[in-house]
């Protein structure tokens, strides 16, 4: 069978970092869910960091270079996401948002996505259901319910009465991505499409 493709977008600054870290367990533990289905999967992370110049750029011009360009296919090609990053003021960082910028709004349309984050505190949990959920909303991706916020706190602990764990919340967002990935077609390979020269010709004359 032909394997799945997942995409873990991080935007986290730092290195190492707690945003590719959240990303990487939520990618095994939905790449685990898979594999005992009998579902393979390639993964691909497209680290935001090294593409900042690069997104400023197609901002800019409108064209993406060549690595941008191979970061957007992997995200765009995909059968599932999983979107992370650090939350500043409130909210996603700029670096995050200026990537899904330079996507077409529907490239990601009929997409399940998982979304997560990462914080100093607890209290910036919430930025994931009033940022980033209503971005991918409009972008007419399908969000799994469970988003995962990481607190520095969350790191190693096991919940408490009223909550669940890191490593719950992780194991049930992978959950809801896989049964929507496993319930999609895998993604055709890109056709590139050639256009004849007397046809490009053509269109050029009055």
């Amino acid at each position: 069978m032909k394997p799945l493709k997942l995409a873990v977008v991080s935007a986290g600054l730092s290195q190492p970092s707690s945003t590719r870290l959240l990303g990487d367990r939520l990618a095994e533990a939905t790449e685990r869910l898979l594999a005992g289905r009998d579902r393979p999967v390639e993964v691909r992370v497209v680290e935001l960091r090294g593409l900042a110049v690069d997104i400023a750029n197609n901002l800019v011009t409108g064209f993406p270079g060549a690595t941008l360009r191979e970061a957007i296919e992997a995200v765009t090609e995909a059968d599932g996401v999983i979107a992370v990053t650090p939350i500043f003021t409130a909210s996603y960082s700029g670096l995050f948002k200026s990537f899904f910028d330079v996507i077409g709004n529907t490239a990601l349309a009929g997409k399940p996505v998982l979304i997560a984050a990462t914080g100093g505190t607890a209290r910036h949990s919430l930025a994931l259901e009033h940022a980033l959920r209503p971005l991918f909303s409009y972008l007419r991706a399908l969000v799994v319910p469970t988003a995962v916020y990481a607190a520095s706190e969350d790191w190693g602990t096991g919940g408490d009465a009223r909550t669940d764990g890191l490593a719950t919340r992780v194991t049930r967002a992978a959950g809801e991505l896989a049964d929507l990935m496993a319930g999609r077609p895998a993604a055709p390979e890109p056709v590139e499409t050639v256009i004849p020269f007397e046809q490009q010709l053509a269109a050029l004359r009055p």
